[in-house]
């Protein structure tokens, strides 16, 4: 992997001096809520739908803002040195924790878009593991709306493989989101499904049409809804209408091949602005206790 993103070098550091800067976004006042060294946390009630029935969990979101690297597209050690090659990047992290019967899963997608630059997302990743074993998934933007990908997994049918994807993420709209409700795309668009909904169904890495709206759910809330063509899967994405658009829960729905409808949701239950990384001693721990955090 690290030697093909070498050579998307040239390419994504000509991109970024011609790339135009996102529309319609104040980023001066952006930059008050996102720019000041700490990271949001959500925490949300999960039900997850896996092998047929409910599972309660727990969720979390963080969003935070990092100098990231276009070549390497990873996190900069030295961004003061980076030159062009440094871009800024809003992140999401989502982890999600269920047991199913006695063992238990633990997932993890991360999602990395730029935040003035009108870029697709450069990068998404996803991890699972249960007891049975682990999984681990990496796309990156190669150019365009074009990715690579890597899957590594311990199934045999999936085994080691590469493969490569056109059309926008998924995973990419969460971003969005937070960096303006405006900038998600609405209408018919070329979508590739979740990461973590690949996990979970061990569907081929493919794009499909998908219908993308938003609108408005009271006076306070907005949603986003996404319905691919295969009409498979709906996802629709609760957030404030307002400043800093903060996400109020989700909720996935996955037909069975019988009709028979799958339904993931999830519940914000707690939120805080913080420089998480630095709360590492025991002491912080009472934090978990702020945002309702399970044990």
């Amino acid at each position: 992997m690290k030697n093909r993103l070498l050579l998307f070098t040239g390419i994504l550091l000509a991109l970024s001096c011609s790339r135009p800067e996102r529309e319609g976004v104040d980023f001066d006042a952006w930059g008050d809520y996102w720019f000041q060294g700490t990271a949001e946390i959500s925490s949300f009630d999960l039900v997850q739908y896996r092998y047929g029935q409910p599972r309660q969990g727990e969720a979390v979101l963080i969003f935070v803002t990092e100098d990231f690297s276009r070549s390497e597209q990873v996190k900069l050690d030295d961004p003061a040195s980076a030159g062009r090659d440094k871009i800024s990047v809003i992140k999401m992290n989502q982890t999600r924790d269920f047991v199913t019967g006695i063992y238990p899963y633990h997932m993890m997608l991360s999602a990395f878009t730029p935040t003035k630059e009108a870029s697709q997302g450069l990068k998404f990743t996803v991890s699972s593991q249960e007891w049975c074993g682990q999984a681990f998934a990496q796309v990156n933007l190669s150019g365009g709306d074009s990715y690579s990908g890597e899957l590594f997994s311990y199934f045999e049918a999936e085994g080691d493989k590469s493969f490569s994807l056109n059309g926008m993420a998924e995973d990419d709209l969460w971003n969005l989101i937070r960096i303006h409700p405006e900038q998600v795309p609405t209408g018919s668009v070329q979508m590739w499904p979740s990461l973590i909904y690949q996990r979970l169904t061990h569907a081929d890495f493919i794009a499909e049409e998908a219908f993308i709206r938003l609108r408005d759910i009271s006076d306070s809330r907005r949603q986003l809804e996404v319905t691919y063509s295969s009409d498979r899967r709906e996802l629709t994405i609760d957030f404030e209408k307002e400043f800093p658009h903060a996400i109020l829960g989700w909720e996935e729905t996955h037909t069975k091949e019988n009709g028979e409808k799958e339904i993931t949701k999830a519940t914000r239950k707690g939120m805080k602005v913080i420089d998480y990384w630095n709360r590492n001693a025991l002491e912080d721990e009472f934090l978990r206790n702020e945002l309702n955090l399970n044990p």
